[in-house]
């Protein structure tokens, strides 16, 4: 009986002023497989077995069922099987991570494949907004745009880059964070984002971290969801004192990223061992923080295998 796997990376979105654009994708992965059923199951191992559903209703199963849909195949099912390593409801972009396992799960199993390009449209369709769904699939940092649908670009950075994650104890709702945002913004704080986001791009693109920091400082969002988030700025200036380039809130939150560079992804990798190292202390006085983690940047996205 055929099957498929698909290893999906975690994704940072945002980073800043780059709000429902920007997205990085880290290498923490959850891997997901299935093979074809008489109905749907899930079983989960790891981050989130406690508390995502084990039936259809599973995001997994949803995002397949909606690519045999768009198949002509609506009647088709799977078992799924899930390696969970991405905390869900942290800001790391669980939930894009499943609809992009999930869709590229059924496209391997059906016999005219859809293709990336058309998944991102469908995540982004059921995710609501496209920057982690662009950086899990393609991933690297990618900028996206609306123009008649969703579209997205990968930006290779000149030099070496790396983060440190400080993930929160506890979920924050991405609708919920979205509803402590205001309907409108001054124009001083819209042309603020403007400037910024084109000078964390061309920071990343020319190999400038002194850009780095300024580039990743935001008006739009970030303080306002700051406000359910009381120890921000303490793990912020933790992670600048340790070394960080620039820290930003990820996605929604609660995780907070801290951007470390280096000549190449190896040096920048080791960099952020040592920033999470000399941060671990800071993090651990303050309550509800998990240890200061060092990730690489993933720049292949998500990977499909067949069985």
């Amino acid at each position: 009986m055929p099957s498929a796997s698909v290893s999906v990376p975690a994704t940072s979105a945002n980073l800043g002023p780059g709000y429902d654009s920007f997205g990085l994708a880290l290498g923490l992965h959850n891997r997901f497989s299935a093979q074809p059923a008489e109905e749907w199951a899930v079983e989960i191992v790891g981050e989130g077995s406690d508390v995502l559903a084990t039936d259809g209703t599973n995001r997994v199963a949803r995002a397949m069922a909606r690519v045999f849909q768009e198949n002509g195949e609506p009647g088709r099912c799977a078992h799924i099987f899930c390696v969970n390593r991405i905390p869900p409801g942290r800001g790391l972009g669980s939930s894009a991570a499943a609809l992009v396992g999930g869709m590229l799960l059924a496209d391997a199993l059906s016999e005219v494949p859809l293709g990336k390009h058309r998944i991102f449209e469908m995540a982004t369709e059921m995710e609501g907004h496209p920057d982690n769904a662009a950086a899990a699939l393609f991933g690297g940092l990618t900028l996206s745009w609306d123009d008649d649908g969703p579209r997205c670009v990968m930006v290779e950075p000149r030099g070496g880059l790396a983060v440190v994650v400080v993930t929160g104890a506890n979920s924050l709702p991405t609708e919920e964070s979205r509803a402590l945002l205001p309907q409108s913004v001054p124009h001083a704080d819209a042309a603020f984002n403007a400037a910024r986001a084109g000078l964390l791009v061309a920071g990343l693109v020319l190999g400038r971290e002194d850009l780095l920091a300024p580039g990743l400082a935001d008006r739009l969002h970030q303080q306002y969801r700051a406000m359910a988030i009381p120890d921000f700025d303490a793990v912020r200036t933790v992670l600048l004192d340790a070394g960080a380039a620039g820290v930003v809130l990820s996605g929604a939150g609660p995780a907070l990223i801290g951007l470390v560079a280096g000549t190449d992804d190896d040096a920048a990798f080791l960099a952020a061992r040592e920033v999470a190292r000399r941060a671990e202390g800071g993090i651990a006085a303050l309550a509800e923080r998990g240890t200061p983690a060092a990730l690489r940047i993933d720049r292949a996205g998500a990977v499909v295998s067949l069985a």
